[in-house]
């Protein structure tokens, strides 16, 4: 599986920054799937680091803003890779830019060599490229390395609703829709170019509330977690 974590999830209580008790919690979460023998790989966002610097960022080149973007999902890859290891949880970074000192260059058949002997993959940098969400990295990823679902854990919210529920009392939950008619609605799943990723690759994906920390190992046991959403 292919976990995609925001950034929002490491915050914890915090305006922004990462919360180290937090990153524990979902370390313990990821070492108890990894224990069952499941392959995992996590695409982790860098909002809680980047949004610290929104103010800094305003008028700044897009290009040059999705870098320090890239260089925020680093920061996370490594604090997560330092708790999962604290859990005796084999843990490798995979960077899409070259940070040779403190992670490996993304390879895709090491990465798939990687799973394949029972660590954990944690890709860093989002695609490498500017204009990209994290969100497309994921989809990528998962692709590449031939996952068979993307677990979309969102931070407080349990899955895909037909509005904004923080916004609208009246937003009902969808418990399963297809990725084409979840494009046709605008729904705010992930981004469009993540999505179309999905739906040419079969890609299943369950977006899911990431505070609870049953639910990832609820999904892995074939309960209905969320909200499931496949072609």
């Amino acid at each position: 599986m292919l976990l995609k974590l925001s950034g929002e999830a490491l915050m914890g209580e915090l305006e922004y920054g990462t919360d180290p008790e937090r990153v524990r919690a979902i370390a313990q979460e990821i070492a108890a799937v990894h224990r069952r023998g499941v392959e995992v790989a996590i695409v982790v966002g860098g909002g809680n680091i980047y949004r610290g610097m929104a103010a800094a960022a305003k008028g700044m080149d897009r290009a040059t803003g999705d870098y320090m973007g890239m260089l925020a999902t680093v920061l996370n890859a490594l604090a997560l890779q330092d708790a999962l290891e604290k859990g005796e949880v084999p843990t490798r970074v995979q960077s899409a830019i070259t940070i040779s000192e403190v992670a490996e260059p993304y390879i895709r058949r090491r990465a798939v060599r990687h799973l394949e002997k029972g660590r954990v993959v944690i890709f860093a940098a989002g695609t490498g490229n500017p204009f990209f969400t994290t969100d497309t990295a994921a989809a990528l990823r998962a692709a590449e390395v031939r996952a068979e679902v993307i677990l979309m854990a969102k931070h407080g919210i349990e899955g895909v609703y037909t509005a904004d529920p923080a916004k609208d009392p009246t937003a009902e939950f969808i418990p399963e829709i297809t990725h084409k008619e979840a494009l046709t609605r605008g729904l705010q799943v992930m981004d469009s170019t993540a999505f179309a990723l999905c739906m040419d690759n079969n890609l299943p994906i369950v977006v899911f509330n990431m505070a609870d920390d049953r639910n990832i190992n609820r999904i892995v046991s074939g309960e209905r977690v969320g909200t499931l959403v496949r072609t």
